[in-house]
Order: structure tokens, then sequence, then C-alpha cells
């Protein structure tokens, strides 16, 4: 896979796909991880005298404009971490993004407005996608793919332009690639996954794939409760996924066969309703035993000493890769599981990698030093379909 180094390009237009899906509250951008992660790339190919057409999504608009959705803000904030001024195009593919990207001169950077406002960007139709490529590709003269987040889409901008143009790695998929090798290439041992999130089937494949690679699983969050149930034990109004049960049980046979230690909570916070989130007002939480959560009660975080038995779990692992928070973070009764969980990346003397999606968004929204952890991907999705040992579409448009 080349990389930027591998381009001339002074006074060629670089089209850098980026990923610059970041939450918005109105217009206020609520969390800048992604923008920051994007700035190196863009940062060095307008000082070596580029002229740099950034491109992104945001959200999920259904394929035309949607004000809530604009990217405008975050041409805001780029520009203000690049110390420099960034063009904003209105369009995508229209007069307004022709005529931003022919203004620019070298040294220059766009961001053009959100790729999903095209519908061609994210069609199942080769040919609808193939024609919007190509209107991306008249705008540019070199590729860069630094969009980590979007590399498991087929999608017009992160597969068939690459296609269409000279093209390379940015630095952010470089740097994403080279730490996911170390979770899948002669891993340090003892290799410990901890896995959380909402629903177990979003982490199927996974689990599947771990099963032949990690030494010990820690299961956390939502999906806990699906496994809890798995063993036979009662979980009240938790949230579960009945369907997923024989799965479940399957894994969990297997990882016995295997030698591979499943570790579940061992008693959990619960509440009588859902926190509100908006207002965070108390929630009155009970620590209950895991195997016994009462009917009228839902488990929102693991409990006390399920924190320290997976600080326990963690202190003597050499590598730990974590995808998903172990309760409802975003309000402070249900956030101290994820904060353990975080801590005892710390403590420990691992590599330790943070799954992008939730897990990154808790790791900033607790007050950790992201410094501190070896790697905070930007990709949550893409990473754990790399760890599947997929064939991700925007990786592989970048092999030459």
């Amino acid at each position: 896979m080349k990389t930027i180094d591998d381009l001339q390009v002074a006074g060629k237009r670089v089209f850098v796909r980026a990923d610059l899906n970041v939450p918005l509250d109105g217009d206020t951008i609520t969390d800048d991880g992604r923008i920051r992660a994007a700035v190196p790339t863009v940062r060095r190919l307008a000082e070596a005298g580029a002229r740099v057409v950034v491109a992104s999504h945001l959200g999920r608009p259904k394929g035309s404009p949607d004000p809530q959705f604009s990217l405008a803000p975050v041409a805001a904030r780029l520009g203000d971490l690049l110390g420099r001024d960034v063009a904003f195009a209105a369009d995508t593919v229209g007069d307004q993004a022709r005529a931003t990207v022919d203004g620019l001169a070298d040294g220059d950077v766009a961001l053009l407005e959100n790729l999903r406002f095209q519908a061609g960007e994210t069609s199942k139709d080769d040919a609808e996608r193939g024609a919007f490529a190509d209107r991306l590709a008249a705008l540019a003269d070199l590729y860069v793919g630094d969009g980590f987040g979007a590399v498991h889409r087929k999608h017009a901008s992160v597969y068939d332009l690459p296609v269409r143009l000279p093209h390379a790695a940015g630095g952010l998929i470089a740097t994403e690639v080279g730490v996911l090798k170390k979770l899948t290439e002669n891993v340090a041992r003892p290799y410990a996954v901890v896995l959380g999130g909402a629903k177990v089937s979003d982490k199927l494949g996974v689990i599947e794939h771990l099963l032949e690679k990690a030494d010990r699983i820690l299961i956390g969050g939502g999906m806990a409760y699906t496994f809890l149930k798995a063993q036979g034990h009662e979980v009240g109004g938790s949230l579960l996924q009945e369907d997923q049960i024989p799965a479940v049980q399957d894994y969990l046979k297997r990882a016995d066969e295997r030698g591979v230690e499943f570790v579940l909570p061992v008693d959990v916070l619960a509440s009588t309703a859902f926190p509100d989130l908006k207002t965070k007002a108390p929630a009155d939480p009970a620590a209950v035993p895991a195997d016994a959560i009462p009917a009228d009660l839902m488990g929102l975080d693991i409990g006390p000493e399920s924190r320290k038995l997976y600080a326990a779990k963690l202190a003597d692992a050499a590598t730990v890769f974590w995808n998903g928070p172990m309760g409802v973070f975003e309000h402070p009764d249900f956030a101290e599981g994820t904060r353990a969980v975080a801590q005892g990346l710390l403590d420990g003397s691992a590599f330790t990698v943070v799954g992008g999606g939730d897990s990154a968004a808790a790791v900033r929204l607790l007050g950790f030093d992201e410094n501190a952890f070896g790697h905070i991907s930007t990709g949550g999705g893409a990473s754990l379909e790399y760890l599947e040992g997929k064939t991700l579409p925007g990786l592989a448009a970048l092999e030459d």
C-alpha cells in the first residue's frame, strides 16, 4: 500500500477522503476527536504545496441535502485546528464545489459539503456509485484515503474513487492498520479483549474470530445480559437479545474447550428506569448480584465487585483491545464501570488499543488523557471488521 510519501503533491489537487463524522448539538461540535485525527495529513499535504480538497460524510442523510447534517461547522473547526482558512463548498460536485476547487492556490484547503447528500455515494448500484465517483474524480489529480472510520463501507468516495485516480493511504490509515496488525500478528500475550456496548449481534463476528486469538474476553454493557441469560440467570428488565442466546451458549462452550477465559459481571448497577441523559437527574442505582437481577430492575452498568474483577483480569495482560462501554457512561450514576476499565488499561503495562466509537467517546467524556493509551482508533466498526478478518473495501482499493 502506497503512502503519501510516494506521491508528488506540489501544485496538485489532492482529494482527501477523511472521516469528519462528529457528533453535533445543533451547530456545536460536542467531540472533535475525528477532526483532530485528520489534521496531520491535511496539514502535511498543504505544507507540501498541494491544493487539498477534503471530503467526508456526517450522519445519515437520505441522499439529499439536509441542513442538520451540514459540514459547515466542521469546516470552521478544521480551520481553527489547522491555523488557516478552510474554504467551504456548499455542495459536493456542483457549481460551488467546482468554483471552490478552481479557486485554490498551492497550500490551500477546501472542504466539500456532506458526501451523503448525494445518493450515488452510498448506492448499492455499481453504475450509480461509479457515476458519482466520476464527478468527484473531476475535482482532483490525486487521491488520499485517510478516513479509517469509513473503510468498511463500499461507498463511492471510499471504494470507487481511488480506482479512478493515482492513490495512497494517508498517515491516519497507515497508523490504524499498523496498530491492528499488532492485534492479529504475533500478538504479545496474555491478550485480553474487553467487549461492551448494547447488542451481542453487533459483536458476533469479532467474538467468533477472537476465540482463535484471545486468551481472555471480558464482557460488559448491554450485551452482558444476553450472556448471563444464556447461563440461565434472571436479568430482570435488562436489555436482552433472546434470539442470540443459542449463539452465545455455543461461544461459551467453545471458549471453555479452547481454554479462552470468558469474564462476565458478578454484580451490576440497576435501576427501575433508563436514566435521563439530558438532565442527568440522579437515578438512584442499586448494586445487585448479576445472577439474580430482580424482575423490576434493569442492569445499566457493571457493579463495584465487577470493576475490581475486571481490573484484576487486565493487570497482567500484555495486549488489550477494548471496544464498547460497560454501561450507560453518558450518565454519571452509570459511568464508573467504563471508567474502571479505562483506568485498568492505564494501570497495567499492556499495549492498549481503544477501538473507536463509544469507547473513544467515553475516554474523552470521562476526562482521560488520550495520549496515555497506546492507540485510540477513529473507527469502531472498521476496527471490528478488521479483527473479524474481513476484507475492507476502502483498504482493498488502496492496494496496488
